[in-house]
């Protein structure tokens, strides 16, 4: 993933915070991880309904909310779905545009929750820690 992205994803959700290198390459590890478990799970579906295209159902995602303009561009997205799922399977248009809106929701849940950890630490800049602790916390 690159990193340009998701420093945007983190930008416009700090407010007037700085951002660290390593926070916003931790976030964008945390979205190939997310992308990467969700695609796992899309082609075992795909799979059990005898389908080798992955399908925007398969996430099991709620439907797209919006023709919305995302900043995560689909090919990254792409290859992180296909980096640990078989190469027999072909991921379809519409699944490949509802997994970035997807990862970019998520991204942006954790860089908001992120900045006000940030802020009650005293910082004004959000760092790898903070990213951390936010995931951590929303996985309790």
């Amino acid at each position: 993933m690159p990193f340009a992205p998701v420093d945007t994803i983190i930008r416009r959700n700090s407010g007037a915070l700085r951002v660290s290198s390593e926070a916003t390459e931790e976030l964008a590890r945390l979205i190939q991880i997310e992308g990467a478990n969700l695609a796992i799970g899309a082609a075992e579906i795909a799979r059990e309904n005898g389908r080798k295209t992955i399908q925007e159902g398969d996430f099991n995602i709620r439907e797209r909310s919006s023709e919305r303009e995302l900043v995560l561009p689909i090919a990254p997205v792409d290859r992180i779905a296909r980096s640990e799922i078989d190469d027999r399977y072909r991921i379809g248009n519409d699944a490949r545009l509802i997994l970035a809106e997807y990862l970019e929701d998520y991204a942006d849940k954790i860089a908001k929750k992120s900045a006000i950890l940030s802020r009650h630490a005293g910082r004004k800049t959000i760092q790898k820690e903070d990213i951390e602790t936010c995931v951590k916390i929303l996985e309790e």
